[in-house]
């Protein structure tokens, strides 16, 4: 619980001070006035710079897996509510995860539901997970859906494992390449600029062009810098807007073979979470709107809210889908069959599985093309700047035979 420091005065007009516990400032005010103290001063302890933001973070979904896979094992035991929580508490390495299972604990311990202590929580459990949670209690079956709940953030942790192993080499190797090049460009090329101003005679024109570069890299290397960082933060700050994330992620969706990995991965995501709520028992119309939150692309967020709309209004899952023109025929189809055969979850599950795997294929088939891309595309600026700084060496020497 955090610590508050406050000054102020008393009834009676005389200057106080001291430290306060509560869980938020506002609650720390309230706590005050109840003792009849005006407030002039209230700020959190440790932050002195109070125009400085905080960053309070999510819980990891790896950790979160882990908690509920022990969770579900402990309740399927037969152990009582309580006592699993406190245990988990007891046990969590990281002191923010378990503060927020120690006050999940106390709700409960109040008469709260563990839906109800968890959306209190949403650091670390978001509308999908309390959706299903109270999905469970309501149908007795709370260790059948932890356990289902479990199995679905595994494979979320999986999914996401796969795509960024499969990115941290070529960023790392791109990165590293740009670095040297720079470096050669700022350091190395202006050298030999130096060695040829003083042997006279004008310079080709591709050493020229290299020369010029570097000139501009030496000279503006900081500006160029603080240009590139303003660029990104205003990027970001474009992409927060409503109309800026979706001309951004519909610009990510139209990267070639990138943005076909992209749909996939956002497919497979589609299929398992909703698959995931709705063999909980979660409403059709509750999946869809959670399944769109955690979409992670405001196209895909648009066109399941189109879906979820037509649904409300009484129409079927799979026409409105096919409409958006975002989800695979395949996909459409699939659903439609499984509408027909009352078997929509299963077959949302199978689908799941299916685009899982075409992600598995997708990233290696792109590790396979970007390796020889990134050589290609590194190899020919490399060979750019070697033969810019040999080709007057060979005129020299021409000139001497």
């Amino acid at each position: 619980m955090p610590s508050f420091v406050w000054k102020g005065k008393s009834r009676s007009g005389q200057f106080q001070e001291g430290i306060l516990l509560a869980d938020t400032r506002d609650a720390a005010a309230a706590t005050l006035r109840r003792q009849q103290i005006q407030i002039t001063s209230l700020r959190e302890k440790g932050r002195e710079f109070p125009f400085l933001p905080k960053f309070p973070g999510r819980i990891n979904q790896k950790r979160l897996a882990v908690f509920t896979r022990q969770f579900s094992v402990m309740l399927d035991a037969g152990l009582p509510l309580v006592q699993c929580l406190e245990i988990m508490g007891e046990q969590q390495d990281q002191v923010k995860f378990a503060e927020i299972i120690n006050k999940v604990r106390t709700d409960v311990e109040g008469g709260m539901s563990l839906a109800e202590a968890m959306q209190k929580q949403p650091a670390a459990f978001d509308d999908l997970y309390v959706n299903m949670v109270a999905a469970g209690e309501a149908g007795g079956i709370l260790d059948v859906i932890l356990n289902r709940l479990a199995a679905y953030l595994e494979k979320v942790v999986k999914l996401k494992a796969q795509v960024k192993s499969a990115m941290i080499y070529p960023v790392t190797v791109i990165t590293i390449a740009i670095g040297v090049v720079w470096i050669i460009m700022w350091k190395v090329i202006p050298v030999f600029a130096q060695l040829f101003a003083g042997l006279g005679g004008d310079l080709p024109f591709l050493t020229k062009l290299v020369v010029g570069a570097s000139k501009i890299i030496g000279t503006y290397s900081p500006l160029i810098i603080l240009a590139l960082v303003i660029t990104f933060f205003a990027l970001r700050a474009y992409h927060k807007t409503y109309r800026g994330k979706r001309v951004l992620d519909g610009m990510l969706l139209k990267i070639p073979i990138m943005g076909e990995l992209l749909r996939k991965i956002a497919v497979a995501r589609f299929c398992r979470t909703l698959a995931t709520l709705t063999s909980s028992g979660v409403p059709i119309l509750d999946g869809l709107e959670i399944t769109a939150k955690t979409a992670g692309n405001s196209i895909i967020h648009d066109a399941v809210m189109a879906v979820r709309k037509a649904v409300e209004e009484g129409k079927t899952l799979s026409g409105p889908l096919g409409q958006t023109k975002v989800f695979p025929k395949m996909v459409v189809q699939m659903i439609h069959v499984g509408e027909q055969t009352g078997a929509l979850d299963q077959m949302l599950s199978k689908i799941a599985d299916f685009y899982e795997d075409e992600v598995d294929t997708a990233v290696e088939g792109l590790m396979k093309l970007l390796e020889p891309l990134m050589i290609v595309f590194l190899g020919g600026i490399i060979g750019v700047i070697v033969t810019a700084m040999y080709l007057p060496m060979y005129t020299i020497l021409g000139k001497i035979g």
